[in-house]
């Protein structure tokens, strides 16, 4: 009603965009965080109803970095644009690509139990240079392309192919170091805070990797007012996903997830 009497005061809104999820490149179909399908979602966020701000809810062990550098860089770009403030509040983890997601936040929030930081790159495999000679198997690969067998796990790891990895490992590294900086500016302390080593809650305060620790309904409320709206954009599931279609495919990518989270005790 309030929308037809033009003389009535609205309350202020706040779009909320819940990032919840490991980043991948896509495939997931809903289940992972990406830019293709996030876009529909954080335009809409900055376009409809004119919010007074936009709240990230981030709960995410990291992934792709391309995915959460592109995630990142559009919902700063609208940020810019609209002229309108993001804040990004931490629930159980923003480690790895999830903290590059909270530092598109004007500010960043955290619970005083969650992990934040993890801000370096890794690349992890097995080797099993013995096992095919232990059980007779004769193996036969042919390239045109030296650098085609690149870190084959069925040989002896190659000083030159670690030195190789190095030089992809570094330069994203650098890219994530320096979204940090940009960002979070004169707020970081003085110590090393790219080892890829996490903090927790205050800590992560004291680090400067976050402002403050405080919860997402009562902060907004401070921020904007008691009546603020609060108005949740997401990404829709199919009624294949919401009734456990690709069975197969899932359980499988929930090993993966898995993996990541377990990273972090969670």
């Amino acid at each position: 009603m309030r929308r037809f009497i033009p003389f009535l005061k609205s309350p202020p809104r706040v779009a909320v965009i819940r990032l919840q999820g490991v980043i991948s490149s896509g495939g997931r179909m809903g289940s992972g965080l990406n830019d293709a399908s996030l876009a529909p979602v954080i335009e809409k966020a900055f376009a409809r109803g004119k919010p007074k701000a936009v709240a990230l809810v981030i709960n995410s062990p990291g992934g792709a970095p391309v995915q959460s550098a592109l995630i990142a860089a559009r919902i700063r770009r609208l940020a810019d644009e609209k002229k309108i403030p993001v804040h990004a509040f931490v629930e159980d983890v923003a480690a790895s690509g999830g903290y590059w997601l909270a530092t598109a936040g004007d500010d960043i929030w955290v619970d005083p139990s969650s992990v934040v930081g993890s801000i370096g790159v890794i690349s992890s495999g097995f080797g099993f240079p013995e096992f095919l000679s232990r059980y007779g198997i004769e193996r036969r690969v042919h390239t045109a392309g030296k650098s085609k067998s690149f870190l084959d796990p069925f040989r002896p790891e190659n000083p030159d192919d670690v030195a190789r990895l190095r030089a992809i490992l570094d330069p994203i590294h650098d890219a994530f170091k320096a979204q940090v900086s940009g960002r979070r500016g004169g707020k970081l302390a003085d110590t090393d805070l790219f080892t890829g080593d996490v903090w927790v809650g205050q800590a992560a305060v004291a680090e400067g990797l976050a402002d403050g620790v405080a919860h997402m309904v009562p902060k907004l409320k401070s921020l904007y007012g008691d009546k603020v709206k609060l108005v949740p954009f997401g990404v829709k599931k199919s009624i294949f996903q919401r009734f456990g279609a690709r069975v197969l495919g899932e359980a499988l990518e929930q090993i993966e997830d898995r993996t990541l989270w377990a990273r972090y005790g969670l």
